[in-house]
C-alpha cells in the first residue's frame, strides 16, 4: 500500500509535465507555420488574413524567430487600403505600426509623412473655405483636433475663426454707430478669407459712411472750417501717415487729432476731431 501512495505523484507529476511539454510543442509548431501562412495569405491577397496570423507571431516573439517580410507587406498593403477608402484614422494607425517596426524602411516613413501632410493641407483648405467643422474632422486622425490647450492646429483654427468673427460683429456693430474709423481697424483686423468675404457688405456700407462725410466735410471747408473743428485736410494727411508706419486707423485718427491740437468727440452718430 505505501509504495503505491508513492508512486501516485510520480505519476501525476509526469501527466502533467507531459501536458506541459505537449503545450509548448503545439505552440512551436503552431509558430512555426506562421510565417508560411502569412506569406500565402499576402500572395493571394487575403489581407486580414495576413494580419490576423502577423499578430500571432508577435504574440509568440518569445520563441526563436522575427517578423517576417510578408508580415510588412501585408501591413502596407492594407493601410493602403484604408488610405483610399477614407478610413483615416485607421490607416495612419496600421502605418505607425509598420513605421516602428523592425521590417520598416524609408519608403514606409515617407509614406506616413506624405500621409499627415496631405490631411494637414486638406484641413487648411476646407478650414478657408469656411468649413471649420469639416476641417476639424480631418484633423482628428492626426491627434490635431482641439483640446482647448492651444497646443493643436485644431485650436488655432478655432482660435482664428472665433477671433475674425467677433472682429466681423465689432465692424458691424460700429458701422451702425457711423464711428467709421474704429469700424474700419476692426474690419482691416479680419485675416481668414472667408470672413474677409463675409465682411464685403459691411466695408461698402463703411466706405460710403466715410465717403459721405468726407463729402461733408469738404463743402464745410469751402464756407470755411466749422467753429472748433480742425483742418480736415491736414487731419487726412496726418492720419495716412500714421497708417503708413504701421498704426491701426483709430490709433492713427486719435495722434493726427491730438497733434492737431484737438480730441475725439462723439458727435451725435458721428466721430469727430474738435478743439
Amino acid at each position: 500500500m505505501a509504495l503505491r501512495q508513492h508512486r501516485l505523484p510520480r505519476f501525476w507529476l509526469a501527466i502533467t509535465l507531459g501536458s506541459v511539454a505537449i503545450g509548448v510543442g503545439l505552440v512551436y509548431w503552431w509558430e512555426r507555420q506562421l510565417p508560411s501562412r502569412i506569406e500565402r495569405a499576402a500572395t493571394s491577397g487575403q489581407l486580414e488574413d495576413c494580419l490576423r496570423f502577423g499578430e500571432q507571431l508577435a504574440a509568440l516573439s518569445w520563441l526563436p524567430g522575427g517578423t517576417p517580410q510578408q508580415q510588412a507587406r501585408c501591413q502596407r498593403q492594407r493601410a493602403e487600403q484604408l488610405w483610399q477608402a477614407g478610413q483615416w484614422t485607421q490607416a495612419l494607425a496600421l502605418q505607425r505600426q509598420l513605421v516602428h517596426s523592425a521590417a520598416s524602411g524609408n519608403d514606409d516613413r515617407r509614406r506616413l509623412n506624405l500621409w499627415q501632410e496631405t490631411l494637414r493641407k486638406q484641413a487648411l483648405t476646407r478650414f478657408e473655405a469656411g468649413d471649420l467643422n469639416g476641417a476639424l474632422a480631418v484633423l482628428a486622425p492626426l491627434g490635431e483636433a482641439p483640446r482647448g490647450d492651444g497646443n493643436t492646429l485644431g485650436d488655432e483654427f478655432t482660435e482664428s475663426w472665433n477671433r475674425n468673427r467677433l472682429q466681423l460683429e465689432r465692424a458691424e456693430q460700429l458701422t451702425a454707430q457711423a464711428r467709421w474709423w474704429e469700424a474700419l481697424d476692426a474690419l482691416n483686423r479680419i485675416d481668414h478669407p472667408w470672413w474677409r468675404k463675409r465682411s464685403t457688405a459691411v466695408r461698402q456700407r463703411l466706405e460710403l459712411g466715410m465717403s459721405t462725410l468726407k463729402g461733408a466735410e469738404r463743402e464745410h471747408e469751402s464756407h470755411g472750417d466749422l467753429p472748433h473743428g480742425v483742418d480736415a485736410q491736414k487731419l487726412d494727411r496726418l492720419v495716412q501717415q500714421h497708417i503708413a508706419a504701421g498704426m491701426n486707423e483709430w490709433k492713427a485718427f486719435e495722434t493726427g487729432c491730438k497733434q492737431l491740437g484737438g480730441r475725439v468727440v462723439e458727435a451725435g452718430p458721428e466721430t469727430t476731431c474738435q478743439r
